[in-house]
């Protein structure tokens, strides 16, 4: 009974296997096709010879030809095609031994014969992005999305990319379909908040946020993306607020506690400020920023030969700092005495939304104080100088940071 139905079960397989082979026409396939046919004939020809079967053997003969046809069918009746995964699988290796040439050449000629395997064209799509192409990266995602609609990852790398190439107009639609669908997917809010603060639409930005907020109360993003629209309304107790949150949720993060001491010395709380900055100064992207704003402090205190020391010291991490504290009229007096610096640039790793948001508030404290100087005050909500987006466009441009 046990060969009987062995046999039965092994043609059976063999027929799901040719079946298959016919309908996809892929080589795989023929291979499995020859597993099960020999394993069949070890099988038969044992039986022919009355030879005793070893568990071994008997394993053996399963194996080939029912136990792995099995799988073969189990897993694409949950569409998980086989040569798909054979295929994935050998453009990763290929992609972790740098080879990305071959990964990208399995992967085309694979969605060439099977156009609707959606795991290749992701994959194509994260080549094609490694690699700059951004339109063909586009291409595939879509593709992607197209045959796995919840694949929200892709739904949001289109976006992604749709920004990079600056059509924030199609992002903007993108980003919105996939938080009607996704609300929780705070990734999406983020970047749709970042496209509005860049297209000036601070109050949108902000109850994009807010909305996001319902849903993912404990998001590092959400606070400090709330700190910066928030600044650019010139609202600055409430930008502060959202900053202290941000910080609170990370305190490894620098960015946030320098917009809090930067809105420390707009409100007059020079002490609290200089100590902020203080503690700023641990970051090595924050360090020369801390100095330029405690020489301003000082500048302020009346001590001008800290003042001057401070700003030597930024001067020295990062050259550049010379022209910004040449801009601020506060060190006039004491500019014969501040050197120019032969330091070189220093990287930083500000967004062009955090360079607008810093330059932002170091323009405003500029503005309040020659107003205050002249005895006169601002009216923080009709302000909007355009030279300082066009300033901080063009250094974020020209050198990458502050």
């Amino acid at each position: 009974m046990e060969k009987v139905l062995f046999f039965a079960v092994a043609f059976v397989m063999f027929g799901a296997l040719l079946s298959k082979l016919v309908k996809k026409k892929d080589s795989l396939y023929l291979y499995l096709l020859v597993i099960n046919v020999i394993g069949i004939l070890i099988r038969f020809v044992v039986y022919s010879n009355s030879v005793d079967t070893s568990i071994v053997l008997l394993g053996i003969t399963y194996t080939m030809s029912i136990i792995i046809p099995l799988i073969i069918v189990a897993l694409e009746f949950k569409k998980i095609f086989l040569p798909e995964i054979f295929a994935v699988t050998k453009a990763k290796i290929y992609l972790k031994l740098g080879q990305n040439d071959k990964a990208r050449k399995i992967l085309i000629k694979f969605t060439e014969k099977h156009p609707n395997s959606y795991y290749s064209h992701k994959l194509l799509a994260e080549v094609y992005e490694k690699e700059g192409k951004i339109e063909e990266a586009i291409d595939e995602y879509v593709l992607a999305v197209d045959y796995n609609k919840k694949d929200y990852d892709s739904y949001y790398e289109i976006a992604f990319l749709l920004n990079q190439i600056e059509k924030q107009d199609e992002a903007k639609r993108m980003l919105q379909e996939l938080i009607d669908k996704k609300p929780d997917y705070y990734k999406a809010s983020d970047l749709l908040g970042l496209i509005l603060y860049d297209q000036e639409q601070f109050r949108e930005a902000a109850n994009v946020y807010l909305q996001a907020l319902n849903y993912n109360p404990d998001i590092y993003e959400l606070y400090y993306g709330l700190g910066m629209v928030y600044t650019r309304l010139n609202d600055f107790q409430t930008a502060r607020e959202y900053y202290e949150k941000a910080a609170q949720i990370n305190s490894e993060a620098f960015h946030p506690k320098m917009s809090i001491a930067q809105i420390m010395m707009l409100q007059g709380e020079l002490d609290e400020a200089e100590q902020t900055f203080l503690d700023c100064m641990i970051d090595k992207y924050s360090e020369a920023d801390a100095y330029f704003y405690l020489s301003i402090i000082y500048m302020l205190k009346g001590d001008t030969e800290r003042a001057v020391g401070y700003a030597n010291i930024a001067i020295e991490i990062d050259k550049r700092m010379y022209k910004r504290v040449s801009r601020q009229e506060i060190f006039a007096p004491v500019m014969k005495e501040i050197r120019s610096g032969k330091s070189k640039i220093r990287k930083n790793d500000l967004t062009k939304q955090e360079f607008r948001t810093r330059r932002h508030l170091e323009e405003m404290f500029a503005l309040v104080s020659k107003m205050t100087n002249n005895g006169r005050t601002v009216d923080m909500d009709d302000w909007r100088a355009k030279k300082v987006k066009e300033r901080a466009e063009k250094d974020f441009l020209d050198n990458k940071g502050l």
